[in-house]
């Protein structure tokens, strides 16, 4: 394998510097970001600087190297999926200083939707209580003695139960999630 010199090299990357600031730029939309970008593709590019074969397309290879750093910057990103206020002062919307939790609405909610519970028949009620707490499908059906099929029936028609009296109760589902979030 033939190795550019370091010269050669250091020639060859500063003549491409304006295309890869423009890539840079193209991909982040941001000139900032732009210039980390290419200062993290410069870095990789000096120290592995051996692995670039003399003769080849040295802008395929630094191209590649820029889009592979935003693309994991990017995943990296989505990952923390961090929701940020974009008013001035930048504060982070989900930071543990800035929020202040009342759960008076939601333990109200609960407690009716419990008692919704308490109310719907016995039969129904205890296979969909089971399998809310955990209990696999086979499981409630080997304890109540019952069928698989008659089990899942049962958690189905409980549901469907809670579900109309939820409608019921709050109109559409959106008004209970405001209640949730209150």
């Amino acid at each position: 394998m033939e190795l550019m010199t370091k010269i050669d090299f250091n020639k060859s990357f500063n003549t491409l510097t304006p295309s890869l600031k423009s890539f840079a730029y193209n991909l982040t939309k941001d000139g900032e970001e732009a210039k980390d970008l290419y200062q993290e593709t410069a870095f990789r590019a000096i120290t592995n600087r051996d692995k670039f074969k003399a003769g080849t397309n040295l802008k395929a290879w630094l191209f590649t190297i820029m889009k592979n750093i935003f693309i994991n910057n990017y995943r990296k990103k989505a990952k923390k999926n961090t929701i940020m206020d974009s008013t001035d002062n930048m504060y982070f919307l989900n930071s543990s200083d800035t929020i202040i939790s009342n759960g008076a609405g939601t333990n109200m909610v609960m407690e009716e939707l419990g008692g919704m519970i308490k109310n719907l028949d016995e039969s129904i009620r205890v296979p969909f209580e089971m399998h809310y707490v955990g209990f696999k499908y086979q499981e409630i059906a080997d304890k109540l003695e019952l069928p698989l099929g008659t089990v899942k029936s049962r958690i189905f028609f409980a549901r469907k139960e809670l579900k109309s009296q939820i409608k019921h109760q709050y109109g559409n589902y959106t008004t209970i999630r405001s209640k949730l979030s209150a």
